[in-house]
């Protein structure tokens, strides 16, 4: 049975001071070695009306280095889990009883938040209302975007269940806050879910009401929409036996956007919920050329499920 109930809990952050705590502690994570940004070069794929933002990793090392650690660990049967006991250096602040934000160790984007459980919960267990009542917490302080990426297939690379948010524009240049976000104008709707025709693969697409912004309603109401949006591109169904299903899922304060996954990898190009905001990454030239050869849409369409 679908569980939308509301099971409030007190918000601990303090109004007004994450963007605060983001900047001063993405500084001492600097300073002292733990926060190990990657820097990247960018360019602009144009297909479609979208202006993909295509980002060229240009040292892994650091990260590549900590996953062997953890298959390694795994291997052995000790399941490597950075977040529990989590690093205090990457300490920004506590959310709620549930949830708390630490930085993204190896960051990409500048001042990428992680939303992570206090608790151990898987990371392809369906969200709930305490994830989206902390969602909330933090999209109010930070304009953004919010992604999950459900499951190893979605391009999870931890177990432990941990939403993301990136402050928008991604890049200073662009009008919109995410670049597929030019093609959401043309949604079709049907009740509160709404289709693009544009966009070549299975997803579901809803617009937010302008003052949802209240924590504890907008948590409620975005349960109950995410329960919609899951039934419509068939995720979800009121007897299914697990949880264990694949998919990205984006939120920004104006609209949530879901994409049921097939493969984790194209042409040895890995896919998240970045890509579905229309942001790829791509390790080197190589993978830059195969993205420019397939086309964006189409490395979209292969990961998600074609329509």
């Amino acid at each position: 049975m679908t569980d939308t109930r509301s099971v409030n809990q007190e918000i601990l952050l303090t109004p007004g001071t994450l963007w605060t705590r983001l900047k001063e502690q993405t500084q001492h994570g600097l300073e002292c070695g733990a926060l190990q940004s990657i820097s990247t070069d960018y360019e602009f794929v144009e297909e479609n009306g979208v202006n993909f933002l295509v980002r060229t990793l240009s040292n892994l090392s650091r990260k590549d280095e900590a996953k062997k650690k953890q298959d390694k660990a795994a291997k052995k049967g000790h399941d490597f889990n950075p977040f529990l006991p989590y690093e205090e250096d990457l300490f920004v602040a506590g959310i709620s009883p549930t949830h708390l934000c630490l930085l993204n160790k190896f960051n990409v984007v500048d001042h990428h938040l992680l939303i992570v459980t206090r608790e151990f919960e898987e990371q392809d267990s369906l969200l709930n209302y305490q994830d989206f009542q902390a969602m909330w917490a933090c999209l109010a302080e930070i304009d953004g975007l919010v992604f999950y990426n459900g499951g190893k297939i979605a391009g999870a690379s931890q177990r432990h269940k941990h939403l993301q948010l990136v402050p928008t524009p991604l890049v200073p240049t662009q009008k919109e806050s995410v670049p597929i976000a030019a093609l959401f104008s043309s949604a079709v709707f049907d009740g509160d879910v709404g289709r693009v025709p544009d966009l070549p693969f299975v997803h579901g697409f809803c617009r937010f009401d302008a003052d949802l912004i209240n924590p504890n309603d907008a948590a409620q109401i975005t349960l109950q929409i995410y329960y919609k949006l899951l039934k419509a591109v068939n995720l979800f169904s009121e007897n299914m036996q697990n949880n264990s299903i694949a998919y990205n899922l984006l939120v920004t304060r104006e609209w949530m956007f879901i994409v049921p996954r097939s493969q984790e990898v194209f042409e040895s190009i890995s896919v998240n919920s970045l890509g579905f905001a229309g942001t790829l990454l791509v390790r080197n030239e190589q993978q830059m050329q195969i993205l420019k050869d397939y086309k964006p849409m189409t490395i979209l369409k292969q990961v998600g499920i074609g329509s």
